[in-house]
């Protein structure tokens, strides 16, 4: 009999819910949703928990984001399964974010994309010195969903336009610095956590962050993809030439509709708007040839060649003109 694709457990005051894909770095599918959306209902009412702890099986990581394969199946076939789970998974993140209880994420480890939908909206998130968090979706020609764009909206300055846009992972301190995570736990702490969910008992002070916001404030600012890669590019110091480097292999169509994405949801009053931003956006580049090439040139084909139509930011932002998921 193969094991559950995640595991529930109660401990005492505690439920426990256990990201079980650890081949596949835990990577969420439409039936790990629906068991921890499910779950987590029942527990509402349930007055024998009194905090829920969500972590991942392995040594990998808690989530490595969504089933990219199903997504590239639907992308090339004009499938729309893809549809129903961003839907569902969107109101799990919601459901997180709005949970009556301490919800304890252990960001322990690979924690990506949809990793961060599940962990990013708890309220009590945990990172480690394994730790790499990423909204990586730019170099699939996809964007930051699971509420991204409002996580990355409101980090300090212009950090979260630098993460979405390179697509870059940090680790525990910049990952706490940018608003992504709260506490730093050493990972063989992490057992404690797990049997009693008290992270006070276990927290440590952080490893500063890395991020330079100098640079990075002055070069994201604005609403230009175009100008932003030339500041980056003309800037003194080697991180933000790095930068540059970097977004350029990135879909420029995913690059004009992030910023975009980003700079709206600044201005939305809460996460579930955004998230209903975000499904609409997601509905959108599911049909556009970017996502499908993307995921095939990174997960199927894995040649990290891909051609992206159109293939500069200045032919896609005069191909988007006004963003048609608005």
């Amino acid at each position: 009999m193969s094991e559950p694709s995640v595991i529930v457990r109660q401990q005492k005051q505690l439920g426990r819910l256990t990201l079980n894909r650890p081949a596949a770095i835990n990577a969420l599918t439409a039936e790990m949703v629906t068991i921890v959306a499910r779950t987590l209902d029942g527990w509402v009412s349930d007055d024998r928990i009194r905090t829920v702890v969500i972590d991942g099986a392995g040594e990998r990581g808690l989530c490595a984001g969504g089933d990219i394969r199903a997504i590239h199946a639907d992308a090339v076939s004009g499938g729309t399964a893809s549809l129903d789970f961003w839907a569902r998974e969107y109101r799990l993140n919601a459901t997180i974010a709005a949970y009556p209880k301490p919800i304890v994420a252990c960001m322990d480890g690979v924690v990506m994309g949809g990793g961060i939908g599940i962990s990013g909206h708890a309220s009590v998130r945990v990172v480690t010195e394994r730790s790499r968090l990423a909204m990586p979706e730019v170099g699939i020609g996809f964007h930051p969903d699971v509420g991204g764009s409002w996580l990355l909206s409101r980090a300090p300055g212009e950090i979260g336009t630098h993460l979405a846009l390179t697509g870059s992972a940090v680790g525990a301190g910049d990952g706490i610095a940018a608003g992504l995570a709260d506490h730093y736990v050493p990972s063989g702490r992490l057992p404690e956590l797990l049997e009693h969910g008290d992270v006070t008992r276990v927290a440590e002070a952080p490893p500063p962050a890395d991020l330079d916001r100098a640079w990075i404030d002055e070069c994201y600012a604005g609403d230009d993809v175009a100008v932003i890669l030339d500041r980056l590019a003309s800037h003194p110091h080697p991180a933000a030439q790095a930068a540059a480097k970097e977004i350029a292999t990135k879909s420029p169509t995913s690059l004009v509709l992030t910023l975009r994405s980003l700079r709206e949801a600044a201005g939305l009053p809460d996460l579930r708007a955004a998230l209903d931003a975000e499904l609409r956006l997601s509905a959108f580049m599911l049909r556009l040839p970017d996502l499908a090439e993307g995921i095939r040139a990174q997960i199927i084909d894995k040649d990290r060649r891909p051609r992206w139509q159109p293939a500069t930011v200045a032919e896609a932002a005069a191909a988007l003109g006004t963003p048609p998921h608005r």
